[in-house]
Protein backbone atom coordinates (compact mmCIF):
# COMPACT_ATOMS: atom_id res chain seq x y z
CA UNK A 1 0.00 0.00 0.00
CA UNK A 2 2.87 2.60 0.84
CA UNK A 3 4.74 1.67 -2.60
CA UNK A 4 1.49 2.13 -4.36
CA UNK A 5 0.51 5.19 -3.16
CA UNK A 6 4.11 6.84 -3.50
CA UNK A 7 3.65 5.37 -7.24
CA UNK A 8 0.08 7.36 -7.62
CA UNK A 9 1.13 10.53 -5.80
CA UNK A 10 2.79 13.00 -7.86
CA UNK A 11 4.25 15.38 -4.92
CA UNK A 12 6.07 12.16 -3.05
CA UNK A 13 7.83 10.70 -6.61
CA UNK A 14 11.14 12.72 -7.66
CA UNK A 15 10.93 15.30 -10.37
CA UNK A 16 11.16 13.60 -13.95
CA UNK A 17 14.22 13.34 -15.73
CA UNK A 18 15.57 12.72 -19.40
CA UNK A 19 19.02 11.00 -18.39
CA UNK A 20 19.71 8.43 -15.92
CA UNK A 21 22.50 10.25 -14.68
CA UNK A 22 21.14 13.52 -14.56
CA UNK A 23 18.01 12.42 -11.94
CA UNK A 24 17.45 13.25 -8.83
CA UNK A 25 17.87 11.07 -5.53
CA UNK A 26 14.63 10.68 -3.22
CA UNK A 27 15.61 12.05 -0.61
CA UNK A 28 13.63 13.39 2.99
CA UNK A 29 9.89 11.94 3.44
CA UNK A 30 10.14 10.44 0.45
CA UNK A 31 12.66 7.95 1.19
CA UNK A 32 11.36 6.93 4.56
CA UNK A 33 8.11 6.19 2.52
CA UNK A 34 10.24 4.35 -0.13
CA UNK A 35 12.03 1.97 1.82
CA UNK A 36 9.94 1.90 4.91
CA UNK A 37 7.49 0.39 1.77
CA UNK A 38 10.55 -2.05 0.79
CA UNK A 39 11.14 -3.43 3.83
CA UNK A 40 8.03 -3.82 4.78
CA UNK A 41 7.59 -6.45 1.71
CA UNK A 42 10.83 -8.02 2.48
CA UNK A 43 9.63 -8.46 6.44
CA UNK A 44 6.12 -9.51 5.02
CA UNK A 45 7.93 -12.17 2.84
CA UNK A 46 9.97 -13.29 5.03
CA UNK A 47 7.32 -14.08 7.72
CA UNK A 48 5.29 -15.84 4.94
CA UNK A 49 7.98 -17.92 3.68
CA UNK A 50 9.40 -18.90 6.89
CA UNK A 51 6.29 -20.28 8.29
CA UNK A 52 4.56 -21.53 5.68
CA UNK A 53 6.21 -24.29 4.10
CA UNK A 54 6.11 -25.74 8.17
CA UNK A 55 2.63 -24.81 7.89
CA UNK A 56 1.57 -26.58 4.99
CA UNK A 57 3.61 -29.71 5.49
CA UNK A 58 2.60 -30.74 9.19
CA UNK A 59 -0.87 -30.93 7.79
CA UNK A 60 0.24 -34.41 6.88
CA UNK A 61 0.80 -37.42 9.52
CA UNK A 62 4.50 -37.91 9.24
CA UNK A 63 4.38 -40.91 10.65
CA UNK A 64 2.89 -42.83 7.74
CA UNK A 65 4.49 -43.85 4.85
CA UNK A 66 2.16 -42.25 2.54
CA UNK A 67 1.94 -39.39 4.66
CA UNK A 68 5.38 -38.40 4.32
CA UNK A 69 5.11 -39.07 0.38
CA UNK A 70 2.80 -36.24 0.58
CA UNK A 71 5.19 -33.97 2.32
CA UNK A 72 7.38 -34.64 -0.15
CA UNK A 73 4.89 -33.83 -2.79
CA UNK A 74 3.46 -30.59 -1.19
CA UNK A 75 7.27 -29.59 -0.93
CA UNK A 76 7.44 -29.25 -4.84
CA UNK A 77 4.26 -28.20 -5.57
CA UNK A 78 4.89 -24.87 -2.72
CA UNK A 79 7.61 -24.58 -5.63
CA UNK A 80 5.43 -24.78 -8.12
CA UNK A 81 3.52 -22.03 -6.52
CA UNK A 82 5.60 -19.65 -6.08
CA UNK A 83 6.41 -20.48 -9.20
CA UNK A 84 3.08 -19.66 -10.80
CA UNK A 85 3.26 -16.08 -8.89
CA UNK A 86 6.41 -15.57 -10.68
CA UNK A 87 4.80 -15.67 -13.94
CA UNK A 88 2.39 -13.99 -13.43
CA UNK A 89 4.91 -11.29 -12.20
CA UNK A 90 7.37 -11.50 -14.75
CA UNK A 91 4.92 -11.21 -17.19
CA UNK A 92 1.71 -9.37 -16.58
CA UNK A 93 2.40 -7.65 -13.42
CA UNK A 94 5.90 -6.49 -15.49
CA UNK A 95 4.03 -5.04 -19.07
CA UNK A 96 1.63 -3.50 -16.93
CA UNK A 97 4.53 -1.63 -14.87
CA UNK A 98 6.05 -0.69 -18.45
CA UNK A 99 2.77 0.13 -20.45
CA UNK A 100 0.67 1.70 -18.17
CA UNK A 101 3.19 2.81 -14.86
CA UNK A 102 4.06 1.56 -11.67
CA UNK A 103 1.48 2.62 -9.19
CA UNK A 104 -0.97 0.11 -11.39
CA UNK A 105 1.59 -2.75 -10.80
CA UNK A 106 1.76 -1.83 -7.35
CA UNK A 107 -1.95 -1.70 -7.34
CA UNK A 108 -2.51 -5.16 -8.81
CA UNK A 109 0.08 -6.86 -6.01
CA UNK A 110 -1.69 -5.18 -3.10
CA UNK A 111 -5.32 -6.60 -4.20
CA UNK A 112 -3.89 -9.76 -4.53
CA UNK A 113 -2.24 -9.86 -1.10
CA UNK A 114 -5.61 -8.81 0.19
CA UNK A 115 -7.49 -11.80 -1.89
CA UNK A 116 -4.81 -14.14 -0.32
CA UNK A 117 -5.61 -13.48 3.38
CA UNK A 118 -9.65 -14.55 3.53
CA UNK A 119 -8.32 -17.64 1.35
CA UNK A 120 -6.45 -18.43 3.48
CA UNK A 121 -8.27 -17.78 6.76
CA UNK A 122 -11.17 -19.48 5.21
CA UNK A 123 -9.10 -22.87 5.86
CA UNK A 124 -8.96 -22.17 9.61
CA UNK A 125 -10.96 -24.48 11.49
CA UNK A 126 -9.27 -27.54 9.50
CA UNK A 127 -6.08 -26.60 10.14
CA UNK A 128 -3.36 -28.57 12.53
CA UNK A 129 -1.85 -25.97 14.49
CA UNK A 130 1.42 -26.02 16.79
CA UNK A 131 1.04 -24.46 19.68
CA UNK A 132 3.86 -22.08 19.92
CA UNK A 133 6.48 -22.77 22.58
CA UNK A 134 8.97 -20.19 22.61
CA UNK A 135 11.31 -19.01 20.50
CA UNK A 136 14.34 -21.58 19.39
CA UNK A 137 16.38 -18.57 18.77
CA UNK A 138 16.40 -18.31 22.51
CA UNK A 139 16.93 -22.15 23.12
CA UNK A 140 19.87 -22.10 21.10
CA UNK A 141 21.28 -19.21 22.33
CA UNK A 142 20.71 -20.67 25.71
CA UNK A 143 22.02 -24.10 25.48
CA UNK A 144 25.49 -22.29 23.61
CA UNK A 145 26.20 -19.94 26.74
CA UNK A 146 26.10 -22.56 29.42
CA UNK A 147 27.68 -25.39 27.40
CA UNK A 148 30.36 -22.47 26.97
CA UNK A 149 30.61 -21.05 30.38
CA UNK A 150 30.07 -24.71 32.41
CA UNK A 151 32.73 -25.86 30.33
CA UNK A 152 35.21 -23.22 31.04
CA UNK A 153 34.32 -22.62 34.85
CA UNK A 154 34.26 -26.44 35.42
CA UNK A 155 37.71 -26.92 33.39
CA UNK A 156 39.22 -24.30 35.79
CA UNK A 157 37.84 -25.79 39.13
CA UNK A 158 39.10 -29.30 38.28
CA UNK A 159 41.58 -29.44 40.97
CA UNK A 160 39.24 -28.08 43.77
CA UNK A 161 36.56 -31.02 42.45
CA UNK A 162 39.07 -33.35 43.13
CA UNK A 163 39.79 -32.19 46.42
CA UNK A 164 36.34 -32.06 47.80
CA UNK A 165 36.11 -35.51 46.85
CA UNK A 166 38.25 -36.65 48.97
CA UNK A 167 36.32 -35.94 51.95
CA UNK A 168 34.17 -38.55 53.75
CA UNK A 169 31.64 -35.78 54.61
CA UNK A 170 31.13 -34.59 50.87
CA UNK A 171 30.85 -38.22 49.75
CA UNK A 172 27.88 -38.68 51.91
CA UNK A 173 26.03 -35.66 51.19
CA UNK A 174 26.23 -36.13 47.49
CA UNK A 175 25.33 -39.76 47.27
CA UNK A 176 21.38 -39.22 47.10
CA UNK A 177 22.56 -36.60 44.32
CA UNK A 178 24.63 -38.89 42.30
CA UNK A 179 21.88 -41.56 42.98
CA UNK A 180 18.95 -38.92 41.76
CA UNK A 181 21.68 -38.23 38.77
CA UNK A 182 22.29 -41.64 37.67
CA UNK A 183 18.70 -42.60 37.36
CA UNK A 184 17.87 -39.72 35.79
CA UNK A 185 20.56 -40.27 33.09
CA UNK A 186 20.02 -44.10 32.56
CA UNK A 187 16.16 -42.41 31.26
CA UNK A 188 17.80 -39.82 29.28
CA UNK A 189 21.59 -38.61 28.04
CA UNK A 190 23.28 -36.72 25.52
CA UNK A 191 24.40 -38.65 22.35
CA UNK A 192 28.30 -38.16 21.73
CA UNK A 193 27.80 -36.43 18.79
CA UNK A 194 29.37 -32.83 19.00
CA UNK A 195 30.15 -33.24 22.75
CA UNK A 196 30.98 -29.81 23.49
CA UNK A 197 27.31 -28.83 23.60
CA UNK A 198 26.86 -31.31 26.15
CA UNK A 199 28.26 -29.42 28.86
CA UNK A 200 25.58 -27.88 29.03
CA UNK A 201 23.67 -30.78 30.72
CA UNK A 202 26.94 -32.66 32.41
CA UNK A 203 27.12 -29.13 35.18
CA UNK A 204 25.27 -27.19 37.00
CA UNK A 205 25.43 -23.90 35.31
CA UNK A 206 26.07 -21.24 37.71
CA UNK A 207 22.61 -19.34 36.67
CA UNK A 208 19.32 -20.64 37.03
CA UNK A 209 18.47 -19.35 33.84
CA UNK A 210 20.83 -21.52 32.02
CA UNK A 211 19.86 -24.63 33.19
CA UNK A 212 19.02 -26.88 29.90
CA UNK A 213 17.66 -30.56 29.60
CA UNK A 214 18.74 -33.03 27.17
CA UNK A 215 16.35 -32.65 24.90
CA UNK A 216 17.23 -29.19 24.43
CA UNK A 217 20.74 -30.11 23.63
CA UNK A 218 19.76 -32.47 21.52
CA UNK A 219 17.86 -30.23 19.34
CA UNK A 220 20.85 -27.76 19.15
CA UNK A 221 22.71 -30.76 17.83
CA UNK A 222 20.28 -31.31 14.96
CA UNK A 223 20.73 -27.52 14.25
CA UNK A 224 23.90 -27.29 14.43
CA UNK A 225 24.45 -30.60 11.71
CA UNK A 226 22.41 -29.20 9.55
CA UNK A 227 24.38 -25.65 9.61
CA UNK A 228 27.11 -27.07 6.67
CA UNK A 229 24.13 -27.89 4.41
CA UNK A 230 22.77 -24.48 4.37
CA UNK A 231 26.25 -23.33 4.12
CA UNK A 232 26.92 -24.93 0.77
CA UNK A 233 23.80 -23.95 -0.90
CA UNK A 234 24.73 -20.19 -0.65
CA UNK A 235 26.99 -20.30 -3.68
CA UNK A 236 24.00 -21.81 -5.88
CA UNK A 237 22.24 -18.71 -4.67
CA UNK A 238 25.04 -16.37 -5.97
CA UNK A 239 24.81 -17.54 -9.16
CA UNK A 240 20.66 -17.18 -9.03
CA UNK A 241 21.88 -13.46 -8.19
CA UNK A 242 23.21 -13.37 -11.74
CA UNK A 243 19.89 -14.15 -13.43
CA UNK A 244 18.65 -10.62 -12.57
CA UNK A 245 21.89 -8.48 -12.92
CA UNK A 246 24.29 -9.34 -15.66
CA UNK A 247 22.10 -11.59 -17.58
CA UNK A 248 19.56 -9.31 -18.05
CA UNK A 249 21.81 -6.68 -19.12
CA UNK A 250 23.11 -9.01 -21.40
CA UNK A 251 19.14 -9.68 -22.88
CA UNK A 252 18.72 -5.92 -23.27
CA UNK A 253 22.15 -6.00 -25.65
CA UNK A 254 19.97 -8.67 -27.75
CA UNK A 255 17.28 -9.13 -30.09
CA UNK A 256 14.52 -9.87 -27.64
CA UNK A 257 11.52 -10.05 -30.61
CA UNK A 258 9.39 -12.96 -30.32
CA UNK A 259 7.51 -12.33 -33.68
CA UNK A 260 5.98 -8.90 -33.68
CA UNK A 261 6.19 -8.64 -29.49
CA UNK A 262 9.23 -7.29 -27.77
CA UNK A 263 10.19 -9.08 -25.12
CA UNK A 264 10.70 -6.73 -22.28
CA UNK A 265 14.35 -8.02 -20.68
CA UNK A 266 12.54 -7.90 -17.18
CA UNK A 267 10.22 -10.94 -18.11
CA UNK A 268 13.34 -13.29 -18.92
CA UNK A 269 12.85 -15.14 -15.53
CA UNK A 270 10.12 -16.62 -17.24
CA UNK A 271 12.33 -19.37 -18.96
CA UNK A 272 13.40 -20.65 -15.14
CA UNK A 273 9.60 -20.50 -13.96
CA UNK A 274 8.25 -22.43 -17.21
CA UNK A 275 10.92 -24.80 -16.40
CA UNK A 276 9.90 -24.93 -12.96
CA UNK A 277 6.44 -25.83 -13.34
CA UNK A 278 7.13 -27.87 -16.08
CA UNK A 279 9.65 -30.10 -14.41
CA UNK A 280 8.05 -29.77 -11.06
CA UNK A 281 4.79 -32.56 -11.59
CA UNK A 282 7.21 -34.68 -14.32
CA UNK A 283 9.39 -35.14 -10.90
CA UNK A 284 6.93 -35.96 -8.37
CA UNK A 285 4.61 -38.48 -10.64
CA UNK A 286 7.42 -39.74 -12.38
CA UNK A 287 10.82 -39.30 -11.79
CA UNK A 288 10.36 -39.94 -8.45
CA UNK A 289 7.96 -43.20 -9.01
CA UNK A 290 11.05 -44.97 -10.98
CA UNK A 291 13.38 -44.16 -8.82
CA UNK A 292 11.73 -45.63 -5.72
CA UNK A 293 11.29 -48.86 -8.12
CA UNK A 294 14.72 -48.32 -8.56
CA UNK A 295 16.48 -47.27 -5.31
CA UNK A 296 13.81 -49.59 -3.44
CA UNK A 297 13.63 -46.72 -0.73
CA UNK A 298 10.73 -44.68 0.36
CA UNK A 299 12.36 -41.20 -1.25
CA UNK A 300 13.88 -42.68 -4.51
CA UNK A 301 16.09 -39.64 -4.41
CA UNK A 302 17.10 -38.78 -0.77
CA UNK A 303 16.62 -34.91 -0.15
CA UNK A 304 21.14 -34.50 -0.48
CA UNK A 305 21.12 -36.22 -3.56
CA UNK A 306 18.52 -33.45 -4.71
CA UNK A 307 20.63 -30.79 -3.16
CA UNK A 308 23.63 -32.37 -5.00
CA UNK A 309 22.15 -32.11 -8.47
CA UNK A 310 21.40 -28.70 -7.77
CA UNK A 311 24.21 -27.47 -7.26
CA UNK A 312 26.28 -29.58 -9.95
CA UNK A 313 23.71 -28.05 -12.36
CA UNK A 314 24.56 -24.60 -11.15
CA UNK A 315 28.32 -25.39 -12.23
CA UNK A 316 26.49 -26.24 -15.71
CA UNK A 317 24.66 -23.17 -15.82
CA UNK A 318 27.78 -21.01 -15.17
CA UNK A 319 29.69 -22.85 -17.45
CA UNK A 320 26.87 -21.97 -20.56
CA UNK A 321 26.83 -18.91 -19.69
CA UNK A 322 30.31 -18.29 -20.11
CA UNK A 323 30.11 -20.01 -23.62
CA UNK A 324 27.33 -18.02 -24.38
CA UNK A 325 28.56 -14.38 -23.42
CA UNK A 326 31.65 -15.44 -25.37
CA UNK A 327 29.57 -16.06 -29.06
CA UNK A 328 27.67 -12.91 -28.04
CA UNK A 329 30.49 -10.76 -27.76
CA UNK A 330 31.81 -12.42 -31.01
CA UNK A 331 28.39 -11.42 -32.58
CA UNK A 332 29.22 -7.59 -31.30
CA UNK A 333 32.91 -7.55 -32.81
CA UNK A 334 32.02 -9.41 -36.06
CA UNK A 335 28.45 -6.62 -36.86
CA UNK A 336 31.04 -3.61 -35.87
CA UNK A 337 28.45 -2.83 -32.85
CA UNK A 338 30.46 -3.44 -29.86
CA UNK A 339 31.47 -0.05 -28.69
CA UNK A 340 27.41 0.91 -29.49
CA UNK A 341 24.69 0.35 -26.78
CA UNK A 342 21.73 1.28 -28.79
CA UNK A 343 20.82 -0.87 -31.35
CA UNK A 344 20.21 -4.52 -30.77
CA UNK A 345 23.26 -7.48 -31.82
CA UNK A 346 21.62 -9.43 -34.63
CA UNK A 347 21.44 -12.87 -31.87
CA UNK A 348 18.31 -13.63 -30.44
CA UNK A 349 17.97 -13.66 -26.37
CA UNK A 350 16.72 -17.04 -26.26
CA UNK A 351 20.61 -17.95 -26.00
CA UNK A 352 20.39 -16.12 -22.92
CA UNK A 353 17.99 -18.66 -21.50
CA UNK A 354 19.93 -21.33 -21.30
CA UNK A 355 21.29 -20.36 -17.99
CA UNK A 356 17.87 -19.10 -17.19
CA UNK A 357 17.11 -23.18 -17.74
CA UNK A 358 20.02 -24.46 -15.60
CA UNK A 359 20.03 -22.64 -12.81
CA UNK A 360 15.72 -22.81 -12.97
CA UNK A 361 16.17 -26.91 -12.68
CA UNK A 362 19.32 -26.29 -10.27
CA UNK A 363 16.56 -24.42 -8.00
CA UNK A 364 13.78 -26.29 -8.13
CA UNK A 365 16.16 -29.60 -7.34
CA UNK A 366 17.93 -27.78 -4.32
CA UNK A 367 14.94 -25.36 -2.83
CA UNK A 368 12.32 -28.45 -2.67
CA UNK A 369 14.84 -30.61 -1.50
CA UNK A 370 16.44 -27.87 0.98
CA UNK A 371 12.89 -27.59 2.60
CA UNK A 372 12.29 -31.25 2.78
CA UNK A 373 15.57 -31.84 4.44
CA UNK A 374 15.10 -28.95 6.81
CA UNK A 375 11.75 -30.03 7.63
CA UNK A 376 12.62 -33.67 8.07
CA UNK A 377 15.92 -33.10 9.95
CA UNK A 378 14.69 -30.54 12.23
CA UNK A 379 13.03 -30.95 15.97
CA UNK A 380 9.71 -29.80 15.61
CA UNK A 381 10.25 -27.17 17.84
CA UNK A 382 12.76 -25.74 15.52
CA UNK A 383 10.92 -26.60 12.20
CA UNK A 384 10.07 -22.72 11.37
CA UNK A 385 13.58 -21.82 11.82
CA UNK A 386 15.29 -24.77 9.93
CA UNK A 387 13.08 -24.32 6.96
CA UNK A 388 13.83 -20.37 6.80
CA UNK A 389 16.86 -20.72 6.61
CA UNK A 390 16.44 -21.68 2.53
CA UNK A 391 15.93 -17.86 2.43
CA UNK A 392 18.28 -16.84 4.31
CA UNK A 393 20.74 -18.68 1.89
CA UNK A 394 19.15 -17.28 -0.47
CA UNK A 395 19.50 -13.80 0.63
CA UNK A 396 23.55 -14.15 1.92
CA UNK A 397 23.90 -15.60 -1.70
CA UNK A 398 22.94 -12.15 -3.12
CA UNK A 399 24.69 -10.37 -0.84
CA UNK A 400 27.51 -12.30 -1.61
CA UNK A 401 27.36 -11.78 -5.76
CA UNK A 402 27.69 -8.28 -4.93
CA UNK A 403 30.79 -8.47 -2.62
CA UNK A 404 32.23 -10.83 -5.22
CA UNK A 405 31.63 -8.54 -7.90
CA UNK A 406 33.28 -5.61 -5.67
CA UNK A 407 36.49 -8.04 -4.93
CA UNK A 408 36.70 -8.46 -8.85
CA UNK A 409 36.81 -5.05 -9.53
CA UNK A 410 38.89 -4.29 -7.27
CA UNK A 411 41.94 -6.86 -8.07
CA UNK A 412 41.67 -6.41 -11.63
CA UNK A 413 41.40 -2.84 -11.69
CA UNK A 414 44.73 -2.60 -9.86
CA UNK A 415 46.57 -4.20 -12.55
CA UNK A 416 47.18 -2.10 -16.26
CA UNK A 417 43.86 -3.32 -17.09
CA UNK A 418 40.25 -2.01 -16.74
CA UNK A 419 38.10 -3.31 -14.30
CA UNK A 420 36.12 -6.67 -15.78
CA UNK A 421 33.05 -5.92 -14.38
CA UNK A 422 32.88 -2.17 -14.59
CA UNK A 423 31.62 0.55 -17.11
CA UNK A 424 28.72 1.78 -18.89
CA UNK A 425 29.50 -0.90 -22.02
CA UNK A 426 28.82 -4.59 -20.87
CA UNK A 427 30.40 -5.40 -24.50
CA UNK A 428 33.99 -4.14 -22.81
CA UNK A 429 33.23 -6.47 -20.00
CA UNK A 430 35.38 -9.49 -19.35
CA UNK A 431 31.95 -11.18 -17.91
CA UNK A 432 33.12 -14.52 -19.29
CA UNK A 433 36.16 -14.70 -17.34
CA UNK A 434 33.69 -13.52 -14.54
CA UNK A 435 31.31 -16.61 -15.44
CA UNK A 436 34.49 -19.26 -15.62
CA UNK A 437 35.31 -17.87 -12.06
CA UNK A 438 31.87 -18.33 -10.83
CA UNK A 439 31.99 -22.13 -12.33
CA UNK A 440 35.33 -22.87 -10.83
CA UNK A 441 33.53 -21.45 -7.04
CA UNK A 442 30.79 -23.58 -7.52
CA UNK A 443 32.83 -26.12 -8.54
CA UNK A 444 35.19 -26.24 -4.67
CA UNK A 445 31.79 -25.50 -3.19
CA UNK A 446 30.49 -28.78 -4.62
CA UNK A 447 33.39 -30.73 -3.50
CA UNK A 448 32.85 -28.82 0.20
CA UNK A 449 29.10 -30.39 -0.13
CA UNK A 450 30.24 -33.84 -0.78
CA UNK A 451 32.13 -33.25 2.32
CA UNK A 452 29.47 -32.71 4.66
CA UNK A 453 26.70 -34.95 2.75
CA UNK A 454 28.84 -38.11 3.50
CA UNK A 455 29.46 -37.37 6.90
CA UNK A 456 26.02 -36.61 7.32
CA UNK A 457 23.96 -39.17 8.99
CA UNK A 458 19.81 -39.08 8.63
CA UNK A 459 18.38 -38.52 12.05
CA UNK A 460 15.00 -40.11 10.99
CA UNK A 461 15.92 -43.32 9.29
CA UNK A 462 12.47 -43.87 8.25
CA UNK A 463 12.53 -41.28 5.21
CA UNK A 464 15.97 -42.40 3.60
CA UNK A 465 16.02 -46.10 3.79
CA UNK A 466 19.39 -46.22 2.96
CA UNK A 467 21.78 -44.64 5.51
CA UNK A 468 24.33 -42.01 5.14
CA UNK A 469 23.61 -40.77 1.14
Amino acid sequence: MMLTIQACVHSLKPPKCEKVRECEEVNGGKAWMLFGGLYLVALGVGGIKGSLPTHGAEQFDETTLDGRKQISTFFNYFVFCLSCGALIAVTFVVWVEDNKGWEWGFAISTITIFLSIPLFLAGSPTYRNKIPSGSPLTTIFKVLVAASLNSCIYRNSSNAVVNMASSPYSNAQSSTKEKEEENAKETEAPTNTLKFVNSAVENKPIFSSLECTVEQVEDVKIVLKVLPIFACTIMLNCCLAQLSTFSVEQAATMNTKLGSLKVPPASLPIFPVLFIMTIAPIYDHIIIPFARKVTKTENGITHLQRIGIGLVLSIVAMAVAAIVEIKRKRVATNSSLIDDTKESLPITFFWIGLQYLFLGSADLFTLAGLLEFFFTEAPIRMRSLATSLSWASLAIGYYLSSVIVSIVNSVTGNSSHKPWLSGSNINHFHLERFYWLMCVLSGLNFLHYLFWAIKYKYRVTGTTSGGTQ
